[in-house]
This record gives C-alpha cells, structure tokens and sequence, in this order.
C-alpha cells in the first residue's frame, strides 16, 4: 500500500469517526452537551490494549471488514469524570519509525490526526523493552499516559515497579492496571481526567544530531501536530511517510531540508536509524533500573508451564494436532457441519420452510420462471437461503467460536512462534501464521491481513498460498462431514493439501526475488478464555457474516438463474466436460465447481448436496480439486486491490490449471493402483 492509499484511507477513517461523533453527541444530546474528546490507544501487539479497551468502552466495536484482525481500527464510546471520549484502538506498533503496515498506520494517526489524549500500553514485564516509543511520544510533545498493564503478572514474575517514581522521572502521568481483572481502571480514568500537557524527559543525542536537529526544526515552517524536534529525528531516520508529510507541507522549503538532511548523514558510518535507537534504548534500560527491581520470587505455576510446552516441538506439536482434531475436526467437522447441517437442513428446512415457501411461492406467483427464480434448483430460497443458513452458517457460527477460544486463550502467538522454523522453509515467518489461521474463517479477510508481513516476497507468497491450499472453514467443515464416513480418504485429502502447501510455497520461495523475513512478536500471556469476551466476538462475526456474506448467497443465486435461465449455465458446464472426464468425475460436479468459483463455501455446499451419487475415489479427488481451487471472486477482487491486476491474474491463473493438475495426477494414481475408499 502506498503512502497515498494510507493517505487516502485514513482520510477515509477519519471521516467515519466524525460520523461515529455526531452519532454519539445525537445520542447523548440529552445527558451532556460535552464535545468528543479523541482518545486513541497505542502499544506494541499483545500488550492487552483491546481489553482494556473494553473495559473502557463496555462495548467490543470492531471497524474492518473481518474482527480480530491485526490490521483493525476499533473504535467505541465512554464518559470519563463527565467528558464524552471517542476511543480508538490502533493497530500495534513498535517505532514511530515504523516497518509494517500496522505501524505506518498507527503513525499516521498520530501524525494526522490530533488526540486529546494518547494512552501508550505496555506489558510491565517487558517495560525496558516498550519504553523507548514512551520516550519518543514524549519528544513528539503528545498528551501520553503511560499505562502499565499486566500488572499482576508483572509481581508473579517477581517484578517490583515504583510507578510514582517514574512519572516523576518521566514528566507525564503514570498509571498501573491489569485489563484482564479491571485493576487500576478507576486510578486511570483519573489520570485521564486530570490530564495537562507539560514538559517530560529530555533525551540528549550526539551533538552531531542534535545541531542537525536544532537547524531541521529552525527550517520547519508548516503545521503539524508533533514537535518539529520529533520530525527532524524522523527525518535523520529516512523515515518514508514523514519525509512525504513534510515535502507536502514545506514545498520549495523541503529542498534545503533535504541538502542539510544529506549533509549530516554523510557524516557517520552507521545509520542514524540504528544510532537513535540504541540511544532511546540505553535510557529505557537505565530508567528500568531506577525504578524497577526484578529479584523477587519468580512464580512458575501451571500457565507457564503450559505456554512453554506450547512452543516446544517436542510437546508443542502434539498440542496442536490435540487442537486441529478437537477444535476443527470434531467440533467444526464432525459436529458442525455433520450433526448440526444435518439437522436444520432436514428437520427445519426439508420439513417446514422448504413445503411451506414453495407452497406460498407456487400459489401466489403465476410465472414459472418467477417461481423458479425462488425456489427453482438454483433459486433464492432453495440455493442461496438454504446454503447460507442451513449448510454453511452453523460451520462458520463454530469456526469464529473456536477461532475466538484460540484468540482470547493467548495461543495464536505461541503457535506462530512454533511455526516459525517450518514457515522460514517457504519464504515466510511465523507472524504469517495469523493470515493462514484468519483465511480458514474467510480468505478475503486473511488476504487483506497479508499486509502486515514484512516484505513484498513474503506477502506474495503467503496471497498465494491463501488462494491456492488454505479452505474456508465451511469448505472446510463439508469436506469433513463428506470425508468422514472414511478415514483413509480424509487422511489422503490431508496428506495431499498439505503436500502442495510445502511444495508450492517451497517452490515459491526459491523463485520468487527477495530475502527471508525476520520474525518478532510479543507473546502475549497465557489466560482461560473469558466466556463473556468468546461469545461477544462470536457474536460480532455473526453479525459480519450476515452483513457481508448473506448478500453474496442471494447476489449469486440470481446470477445463476440467470446463466440458467439463458442457456449459458449450460454452455459452461459442456465446455468442462472434458475436463472432468480426464480427472475421472462425472457431469454433476461442474456444477459444484461453479459455484466454487462464486463462493468457495458455495462450492462445498453442492459438492455435500451430491456426495452419494459419487464413488469414494471421486469424492477425494473433488475435494482436493475444490480446496485447490481458484479462489472466490470476492478473494480474487482482494487479490487484486493488495498485489495488483497482474500478479492476481497470473496467481488467479496458475491455481486454475494447478487444481485440476493435481486431480488428474490424483485420479491416474488412485486408478492405477486400484484403490477403493
């Protein structure tokens, strides 16, 4: 994404929140006349911001298209001491001098934008770690409260925190809390409350730096809303989105900028990026003994125990195979999309809706076209509201259950550190393992989380493999409801899929131009998943999938009673036949891979509406032709707005021919060696 397209959708976000404030004054109009203050939440990943922006807000607000992704805005309401906020949480960040896409973003909320009040989070535990964007928040003279978060964790690791002895050292507010029990939330709105700006620490650099400092501020002429001694840093840092805001402000101006820019940078031999930061990170560390002492008894009780099992491979693999086959297979799988499909589709649609509309629909719509266009093969009611309530909602309602368990559990992070080794073996790192979760809920919305790796290699590779080898989840779930009867047949589908996603990404490693990504992330602690939190973000992507998927069942049932309706559906499936018949499946599955194409939840619907007229063999070789797939074409419409119309295209393309490669060599293996399943 472009400095422009941030610009641009940032811009965009902005005018949504001033949408959400007229919402919130219209409907507090009659408690308080009190304008919005901005209130905007900041910290590294896994830090406890988003509880503890819950417990600011009561509410879970999430403003992207796909909750719990790292890329989300969050966004709510709170009254503090009679003050209406808006509360924004950013996406993590680690430098004002940012690498990842979450970081330029949260940037340019600071740089952009004008909050009332910046909450900077951090874990306890870790404070020497975090402290250096504190220090930098201070220089860019920003209204920051630092929050000092996991405090109880903090004391079980034997960590003592004079917390008043370092906002005096400081010179801002300082507030203790632990998010996850409610601790220190009442000291902290006090803070809010009580808020006045003041000068804080003042960090010395090279005097080399800070002569070019003093001259870049002298030279800064426009308005901005952070220090001009913190953008002149910025600048020494060749930070990319800070020297594109300040060439827009200065015009001509910039040009002496950039030659005194130049001019102190040909002066040292190391960068001055690597230079300022090694500063910021001596202060920390000396701030840190100053006012913290770690010798206190360190307690190792049973979480600890297990988040270390979790990202040994000795122990951690097993856990989670113990995961896949409990959370995925038996419950999303088995129970799901076997018992649950089961009995909306045949007790409450095949028994009561389905006889009740088409006997509405046959007694008050004369026109058979009409009719056929609700409750025909491919109608509204029979193909779009059946799949999309009876088939593939209860598979989703139970992926996002345990994709929530997972999410609030702290276990994602462990599993990409886990991953991590195997991940580098494809051109990825471990924090790709978010994407690859993310995409067996949707793969539209994993797509657009792609934006979070590192490097362009990276994020094309991981785009591939999410439109080549990674199922939705009710894709997912069908195919083990239709896979289950036998064991040999899910295993192979398994083997197979899996196979490919080592093969290709591999392959894709060794071609594709550019380095191996680096891997850090903060794990986050292990915790027993808040009943309340799970169904409340359950609840929210529920909500999402009526929202943004209900529409696209109905969208796309028109458009092939349409095709149908036409003679072209027919035109379609006659130009697959040969196809088909060289990979050994009847007729009937072109229909399926059709509607794949549509939705691939859509496909897998139709491959479990025909799986008893298909042999063991065919059914296997539908599946892995199915996962492999091209992907959905609101995928393939994300694929292009995130790499491109060439490089979505020629994936686009490469998957096509792959999937049915794969099939025909699948079913030559299978025929060859007389295998019945």
């Amino acid at each position: 994404m472009g400095n422009k397209t941030i610009k641009s959708w940032f811009r965009g976000f902005k005018s949504d929140s001033n949408d959400l404030k007229t919402r919130n004054l219209q409907e507090n109009s009659g408690k308080s006349k009190s304008k919005l203050k901005k209130l905007v939440l900041v910290g590294n990943p896994n830090v406890g911001k988003s509880l503890l922006f819950n417990k600011l807000t009561g509410s879970y607000v999430t403003v992207s298209n796909y909750p719990g992704t790292t890329v989300s805005i969050d966004s709510g309401k709170c009254n503090i001491s009679g003050e209406n906020y808006e509360i924004i949480d950013s996406p993590g960040m680690y430098s004002l001098s940012s690498i990842t896409e979450e970081e330029r973003i949260s940037k340019l909320i600071l740089l952009e934008d004008e909050p009332d009040i910046l909450l900077h989070v951090v874990d306890a535990k870790n404070m020497e770690r975090m402290l250096p964007l504190t220090l930098q928040l201070i220089e860019a003279k920003l209204p920051v409260v630092l929050v000092l978060n996991m405090m109880d964790e903090a004391e079980n690791a034997g960590i003592k925190i004079d917390a008043s002895q370092l906002e005096e050292k400081l010179g801002i507010p300082v507030a203790t809390t632990a998010a996850t029990t409610g601790q220190g939330i009442g000291e902290l709105n006090r803070k809010i409350s009580q808020y006045k700006l003041k000068d804080g620490f003042n960090i010395k650099y090279d005097e080399k730096i800070e002569s070019a400092v003093q001259k870049i501020s002298d030279l800064l002429q426009g308005e901005y809303s952070v220090s001009s001694r913190s953008l002149s840093l910025l600048l020494l840092q060749e930070d990319s989105d800070v020297q594109n805001l300040v060439k827009e402000k200065e015009g001509s101006n910039y040009t002496f900028i950039d030659n005194l820019l130049n001019e102190t940078l040909s002066q040292f031999k190391q960068p001055l990026n690597y230079l300022i930061k090694m500063k910021l990170q001596k202060e920390a560390t000396g701030l840190v003994s100053e006012v913290s002492d770690d010798t206190g008894e360190i307690q190792i009780g049973f979480r600890e125990k297990l988040s270390r099992a979790m990202i040994n491979p000795l122990t951690g693999i097993p856990i989670l195979l113990a995961v896949l086959y409990f959370g995925l297979y038996q419950f999303v799988g088995v129970f799901a999309a076997g018992d649950m499909v089961d009995f909306i589709e045949e007790e409450i649609f095949g028994e009561w809706a389905l006889p009740l509309v088409e006997g509405f629909v046959t007694s008050s719509i004369p026109y058979e076209a009409l009719q056929s266009l609700i409750i025909g093969d491919y109608g509204i009611f029979t193909l779009g509201i059946t799949y999309a309530i009876a088939i593939i909602l209860p598979i989703v309602g139970a992926f996002f259950l345990v994709f929530s368990i997972l999410e609030d559990s702290g276990y994602l992070p462990r599993l990409a550190l886990l991953l991590d080794r195997l991940f580098k073996k494809i051109g990825l790192s471990g924090r790709a393992i978010i994407p690859m979760v993310l995409g067996v809920g949707c793969g539209s919305m994993a797509t657009m989380t792609t934006r979070t790796l590192e490097t362009k290699r990276e994020r094309n590779i991981a785009t591939l493999l999410l439109a080549l080898a990674i199922p939705c989840s009710a894709q997912l779930g069908v195919i083990f409801a239709v896979l289950a009867t036998s064991s040999s047949a899910l295993w192979l589908w398994v083997i197979v899929i899996l196979l490919n996603y080592i093969i290709i990404g591999f392959a894709a490693s060794k071609i594709l131009p550019g380095s191996n990504p680096t891997f850090y992330m903060e794990l986050p602690p292990l915790r027993v998943p808040k009943i309340s939190n799970v169904l409340r973000k359950t609840y929210t992507r529920l909500i999402w999938y009526f929202k943004e998927l209900f529409p696209l069942f109905i969208a796309i049932s028109v458009l092939i009673w349409g095709l149908e309706l036409t003679g072209i559906l027919d035109l379609i499936i006659g130009a697959m036949n040969p196809v088909l018949s060289a990979i050994g499946l009847p007729v009937e599955t072109a229909q399926t891979f059709i509607l794949g194409f549509f939705r691939r939840d859509y496909g897998a619907a139709g491959l479990f509406e025909i799986q008893d007229a298909l042999t063991g063999v065919q059914l296997l070789v539908s599946a892995v032709v199915l996962t492999l797939f091209v992907p959905c074409v609101a995928q393939f419409l994300v694929m292009i707005k995130e790499r491109g119309k060439k490089v979505a295209l020629a994936m686009g393309a490469f998957v096509l021919v792959y999937a049915f490669f794969v099939g025909f060599l699948l079913n030559l293996i299978l025929s060859t060696l007389g295998v019945v399943l």
